[in-house]
């Protein structure tokens, strides 16, 4: 149970993503002491996502046995462009509607607290710098694998959010012109190639043509209930199907992984997101030697590429770091 004092201040971090809704209550040393997850539906429509953040945010709170006073703020990663001066999502490609949504405004008013809004995947990236690398490294590309690929960005030790606070929109690197469409309307996007998103469309779509994996003993042939840790199991026992799909995602993240460290030369890049807490020991040395092939020569030497240890919970971290900065 969480200490109660009224003078104890607590920071709710939300991550909010295109399947679901993740929510943690953290004391000012960053320790976790509730959470909450419910599952986005995004195709409900922009109000009622809202609302199921706000429940996030309660049912957390009521895990910690904690009331809303004893919040100092609340810190939320929405995925897609964020105006985080204006506490405006611009765009999400992977959620339904989500143009120009006021979604710190509109939290605001149903929670009663501070909100402040950022990128789902800066808010990551400054979770591992912060929580898990305490801070030390003073340029870090976070890349984060899930539902769609997105980054952050740390340079001089500060999140870079860039002119038009974009920056960090890594999943939208174009790696292969003749790709498949990806949700922002562009062919061959970095997320359209390896996202969790993107690999189970090519496992359904072999398995559609018949190819032959564990997956259809273990879930049915339509897969409606696929899961990351589903591709790992099925590995594991062997499924060389699933197998190469996974490979071939990992290249194309080392790839990712060598352009940007071409153009940023970084001290650290952190893979994290549910499909690398899932599969970690099957993609990451496939990353790193594909990363290591690509890179320019000497562009590598020195630079750790490592999966963060915070796993999912990197977005709640990273937003209630946010929300600890903000209140400060």
């Amino acid at each position: 149970m969480a200490e109660t004092s009224s003078k104890t201040k607590y920071y709710v971090g939300v991550d909010l993503g295109g399947t679901k809704i993740l929510s943690g209550v953290f004391r000012n040393s960053l320790e976790c002491v509730g959470t909450a997850k419910l599952s986005t539906k995004s195709q409900r429509g922009v109000p009622a996502v809202i609302e199921r953040v706000a429940r996030c945010v309660r049912e957390a709170l009521d895990e910690a046995d904690l009331p809303l006073k004893q919040v100092a703020g609340v810190g939320v990663g929405a995925p897609g462009a964020v105006n985080f001066a204006e506490g405006r999502v611009i765009f999400a490609p992977n959620m339904e509607g989500w143009k120009d949504v006021p979604l710190k405004k509109r939290l605001e008013k149903q929670l009663g607290l501070p909100v402040f809004i950022e990128n789902d995947c800066n808010i990551a990236a400054l979770g591992v710098h912060v929580a898990e690398l305490k801070a030390k490294p003073r340029s870090l590309i976070g890349i984060f694998v899930g539902t769609g690929i997105g980054g952050g960005l740390i340079i001089n030790g500060n999140l870079y959010a860039g002119f038009n606070h974009t920056a960090g929109e890594i999943g939208h690197m174009v790696l292969d012109v003749n790709g498949p469409k990806c949700g922002c309307g562009n062919k061959g996007c970095f997320e359209a190639l390896a996202s969790r998103t993107a690999i189970f469309q090519q496992i359904k779509a072999g398995v559609k043509d018949g190819a032959k994996t564990l997956l259809t003993d273990m879930l049915g042939d339509h897969l409606d209930d696929l899961r990351s840790g589903d591709l790992r199991k099925a590995i594991r026992r062997g499924d060389k199907f699933v197998a190469h799909i996974v490979e071939d995602a990992a290249e194309y993240i080392g790839i990712g992984v060598a352009n940007l460290v071409n153009l940023f030369s970084p001290e650290v890049v952190v893979l994290g997101g549910g499909v690398m807490e899932a599969l970690a020991d099957e993609m990451m040395s496939i990353i790193v030697k594909t990363a290591r092939d690509y890179a320019m020569p000497g562009t590598m030497k020195g630079v750790e590429i490592i999966a963060s240890k915070l796993g999912d919970a990197a977005g709640i971290t990273g937003a209630a770091v946010l929300a600890r900065r903000e209140t400060r």
